[in-house]
């Protein structure tokens, strides 16, 4: 895999995992595991670390030269 191809592909997992968190705290969703409900603030660090890494992600994709496999 070429390493601008392994950039956009992890840009773009963390931007939907970002983008499931910044949905769960505007619609206000509960989840439950084994009987917790765990707190909504958990969806903050849920939003911003995954939100640098996809970030990070795109800028180093757009950075990377194309090399032949």
């Amino acid at each position: 895999m070429r390493q601008k191809t392994y950039f956009l592909f992890c840009a773009v997992v963390f931007f939907l995992v970002a983008s499931a968190h910044v949905t769960r705290l505007i619609m206000g969703w509960e989840i439950a595991i084994a009987g917790w409900t765990v707190p909504r603030w958990t969806s903050i660090p849920g939003l911003i670390i995954p939100g640098t890494l996809s970030a990070w992600g795109f800028v180093l994709a757009s950075q990377a030269r194309a090399t032949s496999p």
